[in-house]
């Protein structure tokens, strides 16, 4: 059987492409998850790693889905061969259970690790720059301004969250956590 693993590493991320690129490839069952590619715990991929059986095809996207560490990569691949499943990671191509095979996966599963430390390195560095600025701000900006949700605030003494809401845009899970900062 052929089947399929996507994956995303936050939340905001999208599947899609993933997904349509799998179905393409004609895989008959597709696991998915968003989640963290620096974990080795993900559930679905687990749950998928146990399915998995001698003439199963095991199809991923690219090498950076299926793991970011090259230790991780290589066990996993490892298993995976001594249970007589294919690997076919389709940027790269099928990964054959040779010498060869094992040799050319290693050294790309070192490239995808040695590119997600340069990302890590370079978030690290812009963050480093950015701190050096006197109105840096750790996060996402706030999306309304003091003034704004004084206004709302204030609105909130004679109408209803959801009129507020409603008047104003300003989510009522936003409205009662800065009123409850505004007494603190």
């Amino acid at each position: 059987m052929k089947y399929g693993y996507a994956r995303v590493s936050t939340v905001q991320q999208d599947l899609k492409a993933q997904l349509q690129t799998l179905e393409k490839e004609g895989c008959e069952k597709i696991y998915s998850e968003k989640f963290t590619g620096t974990k080795t715990d993900r559930p679905e991929f687990k749950k998928l790693l146990s399915m998995l059986k001698d003439g199963d095809t095991l199809v991923i996207t690219k090498l950076d889905r299926f793991a970011r560490s090259t230790g991780d990569a290589i066990k996993t691949i490892k298993t995976l061969f001594e249970k007589g499943v294919k690997v076919h990671v389709l940027n790269m191509g099928i990964i054959e259970n040779t010498s060869t095979g094992r040799l050319i996966f290693n050294i790309m599963s070192s490239f995808a690790e040695f590119e997600r430390d340069m990302i890590v390195e370079r978030t690290q560095e812009g963050k480093a720059i950015a701190k050096q600025r006197g109105d840096f701000r750790e996060g996402r900006p706030k999306k309304y301004s003091k003034k704004q949700i004084e206004h709302a605030l204030g609105l909130l003494d004679n109408r209803s969250y959801k009129e507020v809401e409603n008047m104003t845009g300003i989510s009522k899970s936003t409205l009662i956590r800065e009123k409850r900062n505004s007494y603190n």
